[in-house]
């Protein structure tokens, strides 16, 4: 009995791992429902159900608009327990969809007075990704000029940095680029003044290996990427190219590799076919340029090495942030152009990247491509996989994945925090699907002498008596609906689910499935256990509704119905118990 606490508690936590599909962080939010009636549904039909949902709820479902009537598309006000029994009811059969009315809403922009003239944030789709992350606790690592602390970075984070060149700790900038690099990566947002930055809740490491004139050394920069790998670094940037490979270099990258270090550098901007170093290395993201019309820049290189394409501005317009003047050292707003400035775009969306749980660099790389929006007819490679999408980026990092603060968000919004949504079963009918579940353990005990609690008799058991029953309660609305009702039935329902019907049909709630896993699977040792707690599941999912649920395709609820499920209820039990026989517990 043990065995059977454990394994029930067990799927329960299992249930909540479950419930971290793609998009539970993205629940929107509504108070309105969408009902999309069929095509040849009658008028009168449809006139029948609209009253019968008005007497129901108080509610007259309406037409959307004038453009609605040729698809029938009807909008009442409602809620989630309103949309969960919608879809029970027969209602279901007479629908194309009956879905949330979303609200969506217009982005909200930075408050700083000069983001508008950022047309690159907006071309890399940086909002969409602000709704889920700023890269807060992600340390991004400049390997440049150095980084001064103007103004529009005050309230950006800083961490212990190093300049190379001069061999101390302090390391300003005194040439402007780096400073200006930085500021893509995490310029102080939301604070009133100047421009914003893409990961702006990052921290920022200053790694001076550069100097006032823009020259420095490989040893210098090789010294620069362990030193970020060893103190914390997550990302590293770096704006800086020359000529041919160097050992040196390569063994710090692989090291800052080794230490899960994401490596962005500029192409180059001799426009030639070929990234220059260190963008050429294979663990290193290299990034061409655009100019503000998503064309390649004029200046930048292509071809051979190039992963990515960013933002790095051109004539028609220029990547704006703040920096210092070289001659005086104060604040200036400037517009820079080239690789240079394109490479921090990618640092900041990688920053943004890691901070939603992506963590091997090699994986920061896939997502970065696969969420770039594609250039057909990129026959030259201009721009590697696509422009950069951080939008997209995050999104797909997110896939799978949910805060927890997102988890207990979704379970407010969703009811489940509320008791009486567990009393009425306004879910998926709780009570009656444990009772299915805990049943299935019931008849397996009572034949236990016959039987091994293997994984694969758990799985029948499950998958026969009631399935993953919690996942036909999760609503989302970035995915198709089907999948969460296909895993979220026993084998009785899969008819169901098919056509969408709540009535069994009863070539699935019978007998005939169990029978024919145990002719197919009884010469597996192992899923010969599966069949026959496929059959003590279903015996137990059939049993249970023969009480509370007698609804069967052609059988009407009624004596007939009942009784059909009872017997096979009873065939099924007894299909599993001779099964079993001459198998002993060990």
């Amino acid at each position: 009995m043990k065995k059977v606490v454990f394994f029930l508690l067990f799927l329960l936590g299992i249930g909540f791992a479950l419930m971290s599909f793609s998009g539970l962080a993205n629940q929107g939010e509504f108070d309105s429902l969408i009902i999309d009636f069929k095509e040849n549904i009658p008028t009168t039909q449809i006139s029948e159900d609209i009253e019968e949902i008005y007497q129901k709820y108080a509610d007259k479902p309406e037409l959307n608009s004038m453009y609605s009537v040729s698809d029938n598309v009807y909008v009442v006000n409602g809620d989630r327990k309103m949309l969960r029994q919608l879809r029970k009811s027969s209602l279901a059969k007479q629908v194309e969809y009956i879905e949330p009315n979303y609200q969506y809403q217009a982005l909200d922009a930075p408050n700083d007075p000069d983001y508008s003239k950022q047309w690159n944030f907006r071309s890399i789709n940086v909002e969409s990704a602000w709704k889920e992350t700023a890269g807060d606790g992600i340390t991004v690592a400049v390997i440049d000029t150095g980084v001064s602390r103007v103004p529009d970075l005050k309230l950006t984070k800083f961490v212990k940095g190093y300049d190379f060149v001069n061999d101390k700790v302090n390391a300003d900038d005194d040439n402007g680029h780096g400073t200006h690099v930085a500021g893509t990566v995490a310029q102080s947002t939301n604070n009133g003044y100047g421009v914003a930055g893409i990961a702006y809740k990052a921290n920022i490491m200053p790694l001076k290996v550069l100097s006032k004139g823009g020259g420095g050394t490989v040893a210098d920069i090789a010294e620069a990427i362990k030193f970020a790998a060893d103190n914390g670094a997550d990302v590293i940037n770096m704006s800086l190219g020359g000529g041919g490979a160097s050992q040196i270099m390569q063994e710090a990258i692989d090291y800052a590799d080794r230490k899960k270090v994401v490596i962005i550098a500029a192409a180059g901007n001799a426009n030639q076919n070929s990234a220059s170093y260190p963008a050429r290395y294979p663990k290193v993201i290299s990034v061409s340029a655009t100019d503000s019309t998503g064309a390649k820049a004029n200046y930048s290189n292509y071809g051979a090495g190039v992963d990515i394409s960013a933002p790095g501005g051109g004539e028609t317009g220029k990547i704006l942030q703040n920096t210092i003047n070289p001659s005086t050292g104060e604040s200036v707003f400037v517009g820079f152009q080239g690789t240079s400035m394109a490479a921090p775009h990618v640092a900041g969306v990688a920053a943004l990247v890691k901070a939603s749980g992506v963590a091997e660099p090699s994986e920061v790389l896939d997502v970065l491509k696969q969420s770039a929006r594609k250039v057909p007819e990129d026959t030259k490679n201009y721009f590697g996989a696509g422009h950069l999408d951080a939008g997209a980026a995050v999104g797909l990092a997110l896939k799978g994945k949910i805060t927890f603060n997102d988890f207990f968000r979704w379970l407010r919004n969703s009811g489940y925090l509320n008791p009486g949504f567990w009393i009425d079963g306004g879910a998926v009918a709780i009570l009656p699907k444990l009772g299915m579940v805990i049943g299935s353990y019931l008849l397996a005990w009572f034949i236990r002498n016959y039987l091994t609690f293997t994984l694969s008799l758990h799985s029948g058991l499950i998958f026969g008596s009631a399935g993953l029953f919690f996942l036909q309660g999760l609503y989302i609305f970035d995915l198709p609906q089907w999948p969460l009702r296909l895993m979220g039935s026993s084998i009785p329902e899969l008819g169901n689910v098919v056509v969408g019907s709540t009535s069994f049909n009863p070539l699935f709630a019978s007998v005939l499935i169990p029978f024919l896993l145990v002719a197919l699977l009884s010469g597996n040792k192992s899923w010969k256990w599966f069949a026959i707690g496929s059959s003590l599941g279903v015996a137990a999912c059939l049993g249970i509704n023969a009480v509370i649920d007698p609804t069967v395709w052609g059988l009407g609820s009624g004596a007939i119905a009942r009784s059909f499920l009872g017997v096979n209820a009873l065939l099924c039990f007894a299909l599993g118990y001779l099964s079993s026989q001459g198998e002993k517990d060990h």
